[in-house]
Parts: structure tokens; sequence; C-alpha cells
């Protein structure tokens, strides 16, 4: 099993995403993304790009590292693990991607981001009852420790993993 253990990620500027809203229906709106984005060394072309300028593609540098089982990495772990249960078509996570490279900078003394494509990975997910994504789980000493669900600003994301592991030490 390979596991990817993101190092440092390289975001896109921010005039690669932009948001916009229908001026007769103030309720809905919409994210446009880069028509490129390059995820742990793989290219994703968007299709039907609604603007024909291309942004710089965002790219995530990650250390892979192999493992005889997953249980065998939550062992081995020096550190709080933060498992990160994504899909590469799903839209949350790939918006998560220069968040959790904020928060692994932020808490690169006190936690490792692991990130687990559920596509790749079904048991992992079906272990762990994921059900919505992107799941986030936090494990310590190689027991789970803390979960929760969706995106999430960095701030918030920092904030909730800092406190789960004080409150529960």
């Amino acid at each position: 099993m390979t596991i990817s253990l993101p190092t440092s990620y390289v975001s896109p500027p921010e005039s690669c995403f932009s948001f916009s809203s229908s001026s007769k229906l103030s309720s809905r709106s919409s994210l446009r993304l880069p028509s490129q984005i390059r995820l742990f060394g793989i290219l994703h072309e968007r299709v039907n790009s609604a603007s024909s300028s291309r942004c710089a593609p965002l790219t995530v540098r990650a250390k892979k590292q192999t493992f005889n089982s997953f249980d065998d990495l939550l062992l081995n772990s020096d550190k709080p693990l933060l498992v990160d249960f994504y899909a590469t078509w799903c839209g949350p996570c790939q918006l998560m991607v220069p968040i959790l490279n904020e928060v692994s900078e932020t808490l690169k003394d006190k936690i490792a981001v692991v990130k687990i494509d559920t596509e790749k990975y079904p048991s992992l997910a079906n272990k762990y009852q994921v059900e919505a994504l992107p799941t986030f789980i936090l494990f310590k000493d190689g027991k789970l420790w803390d979960r929760f669900e969706g995106a999430l600003p960095a701030n918030q994301l920092i904030e909730r993993i800092e406190t789960s592991l004080q409150v529960k030490q």
C-alpha cells in the first residue's frame, strides 16, 4: 500500500479562482476553477472550460512511503495523523488542497497529514465508515481520536485539531 504524506503544496494565484452570481437568481452562484489542476503529479483537465484563459496548475508535492498496511502506518507514526479521505472527482476535496497545505505547514511539528483516495482504497473508506467527502479522521497513538466531515476554512480546521488534541490528553 502506498500512502502519500504531503510535505508541501504550491497554490495557484488567487486570480485563478473567481466567483460569479446571477443577477436574476441571487441565490445561485458559481465557482470557476483553473482549467488545469495538478494533484500528486496527475494532470486533470477541466472539460468545457468557461474561460479560455489558463491559470498556473496547482501542484502538490508529496512524499510517498510504502507501508504493509494502514494499521502499520498508524502504529508507527511518531505524531498524530490527520487522514483526509477524498476523491479526485469531489469538488470540496479539491478546494481543501490549499487549506490542507496551510494546516500542514502550521501544525508541521504537531501532526502529519495523510491523504487516502477512497476510489483506490474503498476498503479503508468502508472500515472507517466514510460516507461523505471530504472526511477527516484524526488518529493518535494508532487510535481514532476525532472525526469531522466537510470542507472547513484553515483556521477552523487548525482550531478543531488543536482543541481535540488538548482536550483528550
